[in-house]
């Protein structure tokens, strides 16, 4: 009897409860594009480099922009960037998905546009030219590293994101783009006109170089870290080993990064051992990535670098540079100590999230700082059409190193 009047009185007040309107009715579910925003929060939420997200409240931050009324595709993506701009990171960023998919092709061997890398300047937060591709519209233009772009096709890039700047210079081969340009140290702006061209984005040129009096050297210039990079080096290496080089000079300037993984497997062609690159996450965890194995040459190595030598470019370069296994000449490099990765979103598009930053195997952090060459050599920008030359100044003191043998490369015998 105590039970059924027990269970009766529970059912009655559940029943009051309920007119009452105290019952909470289940939440209701996400729209598609609400879905879509908080997708996007959550890859940040929990890869994001910062754990204080820029000293902001992320759940708020996500509370606020859901909130809003996304009644398009485009408005969600609004809502998303806006959300990520609250962490003052210009390279975690979203990549709508034609630009997802331009990125993607980047880095696979080839594009169509005018063959300029670009990135915000970390001081200033213009846009900026990290390196123009070799035998790009831009490079044939005179382009140079650290050139403020001002305008696209009079549009000021102010207003744009780093992604809406890299898709107006993108474009069908043949068509013109106008870019307005001001030089490093100066106002006085220019007006450059760039048609652009399908570049295949080979990025490897070598030959066996062999001056008078001095000992054959594989001269190799490496323009970016494609997902080919590895192969192609290897096969140049390999190529100038049966041709008798006894000793490298391995062409980094303007080499503005692409893929860490590629950047990674190129030092382990020249280290047999020692650590390459430390990476730090969220958590300060440091991981590593080591050297092992024999190397393609122990030969003697000097690096050129300069103020486009970027990201994995100077991943590779600090790592030669600790481990004693070649000398940097040139000037120093550009400064970017971030890592990206890449995620999918649902829709096709994506996001470049900041995870980690890395330091050097001596534990230094280049971030806006940059590495210092072993041996300063400047080169103005009017000799820029003297790369690669026996007047290049650059590749001349490299030579003299190599020829004067202070350069040994480190490993077993």
């Amino acid at each position: 009897m105590y039970k059924r009047v027990f269970g009766i009185a529970v059912l009655v007040i559940l029943q009051l409860v309920a007119v009452l309107g105290c019952w909470s009715e289940p939440a209701l579910a996400l729209t598609q594009e609400q879905q879509l925003l908080n997708e996007a929060w959550r890859i940040v939420n929990r890869s994001y480099v910062d754990d204080t997200f820029n000293h902001k409240n992320w759940w708020s931050i996500r509370e606020q922009a859901i909130k809003e009324p996304l009644k398009s595709r485009d408005a969600t993506y609004g809502a998303i960037q806006k959300m990520l701009a609250v962490l003052d990171d210009p390279f975690t960023r979203l990549l709508k998905p034609e630009q997802y998919r331009s990125l993607q092709v980047n880095t696979s061997g080839e594009l169509t546009g005018v063959g300029l890398q670009i990135g915000l300047d970390p001081q200033t937060g213009v846009l900026t030219v990290v390196a123009p591709l070799d035998g790009s519209p831009a490079g044939k233009a005179g382009l140079l590293p650290r050139d403020r772009i001002l305008k696209i096709d009079d549009v000021n890039t102010s207003e744009l994101t780093l992604d809406e700047a890299a898709t107006r210079m993108r474009g069908v081969a043949g068509t013109v783009v106008k870019l307005t340009i001001a030089r490093e140290g100066s106002e006085a702006t220019e007006e450059i006109q760039l048609v652009r061209d399908r570049i295949a984005l080979n990025p490897v040129y070598a030959e066996l170089r062999s001056a008078q009096g001095s000992i054959p050297v594989g001269y190799i210039r490496l323009a970016q870290f494609s997902a080919n990079a590895v192969s192609e080096l290897t096969k140049a290496v390999q190529q100038l080993e049966q041709q008798g080089a006894d000793a490298y000079i391995l062409d980094l300037r303007n080499n503005p990064g692409g893929l860490l993984q590629s950047g990674i497997e190129t030092a382990r062609l020249w280290l047999d051992a020692g650590t390459i690159v430390y990476t730090v996450n969220r958590q300060g965890i440091i991981g590593s990535f080591e050297a092992s194995g024999e190397p393609l040459t122990r030969d003697p190595l000097v690096v050129l670098v300069n103020q486009g030598t970027a990201s994995a470019s100077e991943i590779l370069a600090g790592a030669l540079q600790d481990n004693g296994r070649a000398k940097l000449v040139g000037e120093k490099t550009f400064g970017k100590g971030l890592i990206q990765s890449l995620f999918d979103l649902s829709d096709g598009s994506g996001l470049a999230v900041t995870v980690a930053k890395y330091e050097t195997p001596n534990h230094t952090d280049i971030n806006k700082l940059g590495i210092m060459p072993d041996k300063i050599v400047a080169l103005e920008p009017n000799e820029g059409d003297r790369i690669r030359t026996e007047t290049d100044p650059q590749y001349q003191a490299a030579l003299a190193i190599l020829t004067e043998r202070t350069v040994m490369a480190v490993g077993k015998n």
